[in-house]
């Protein structure tokens, strides 16, 4: 992780200008420099760099302003100008940045809240997420859970930089996966970029149109919150088409007020925001594609029902 945050900050645009330093560096021949992981998707030497740029962007201390160019950050600075002898998953567990993408990477759809507040409260969370303690199937469930958490990421920062338009036609795309409008895309609609009145999609909740389901969909930075008047906004406009349910969907999140007005409304609407936004597509396979890693097998337990000794 050093080498590559100093290559950055020497001025290396991306990761593949880093491999040919790296593997001159470390002494890798191209035999060595030509291996594959298993997936066949990329080299050891590539995967491994590219997960380095992960690690030390997690922890604030790059940052990529656009696809495939990354920079050094003011902190990543200062980290390098004290000097340090190695950058590793100890040292970046110092910074809050990656302590909260290592916890949201454990986190699943109806986690522990309370562990989890415990872990944060005590700072009792193990530095590296994966560690010789765990059996290979704790190990499995952890890598899984930070390829998982690095792709919701990586799906939010690409939402970024889609028109609003485009991000509109995804939402209606990922509706339609999860089953609305009897998914059939003929059943979704967007509205017209402008004049929309505060709606920017209609789903029909079944198949025979019997229901619909009006859709708010911002492209909002992390930092910028969905508030309270946004909300109550949407709601006007639902009033205003006679609609009782809507689906509010945001790149960021909603803020405390905002979940809070909705018990005191009769709308049935959701709010949907960026990591259950990311969730959502990759459960329902929109914007991914499934990459088989490894084939896991397991006594059959069928077979051997019958066996007598």
């Amino acid at each position: 992780m050093l080498p590559v945050l100093k290559l950055v900050a020497e001025g290396a645009p991306n990761v593949a200008a880093c491999i040919p330093v790296l593997q001159k560096q470390f002494d890798i021949s191209d035999e060595e420099a030509s291996e594959l992981i298993p997936s066949g998707t990329a080299t050891v030497l590539q995967s491994r760099a590219h997960w380095a740029r992960t690690y030390l962007a997690k922890a604030g201390l790059l940052t990529s302003p656009r696809r495939n160019l990354h920079v050094v950050t003011d902190l990543g600075r200062r980290v390098l100008a004290s000097q340090p002898e190695r950058i590793d998953n100890e040292t970046l567990a110092g910074f809050e940045g990656f302590r909260d993408w290592i916890e949201r990477s454990r986190q699943r759809d109806g986690g522990d809240v309370a562990v989890t507040q415990y872990t944060l409260a005590t700072g009792s969370m193990d530095s590296a997420p994966i560690d010789e303690r765990q059996t290979p199937e704790d190990a499995m469930a952890a890598a899984s859970g930070l390829l998982d958490a690095a792709l919701r990421d990586d799906l939010l920062a690409l939402l970024q930089q889609l028109s609003p338009q485009r991000f509109e036609r995804l939402i209606l795309d990922l509706l339609i996966a999860m089953g609305y409008g009897g998914g059939d895309l003929a059943n979704g609609l967007m509205t017209k970029a402008s004049g929309d009145g505060g709606i920017d999609g209609i789903i029909h909740e079944d198949a025979l149109g019997l229901d619909a389901v009006y859709i708010q969909a911002k492209r909002y930075a992390p930092e910028n919150r969905v508030s309270r008047p946004d909300v109550q906004r949407f709601i006007g406009s639902l009033t205003g088409e006679g609609a009782t349910k809507g689906v509010f969907v945001t790149t960021s999140d909603f803020s405390k007020d905002a979940h809070e007005y909705l018990t005191r409304v009769q709308h049935r609407v959701v709010l949907i925001n960026g990591q259950r936004l990311a969730r959502l597509m990759i459960q329902h396979g929109v914007g991914v594609r499934v990459r088989q890693t490894y084939k896991v097998q397991s006594i059959d337990e069928d077979y051997f029902a019958d066996v007598t000794g």
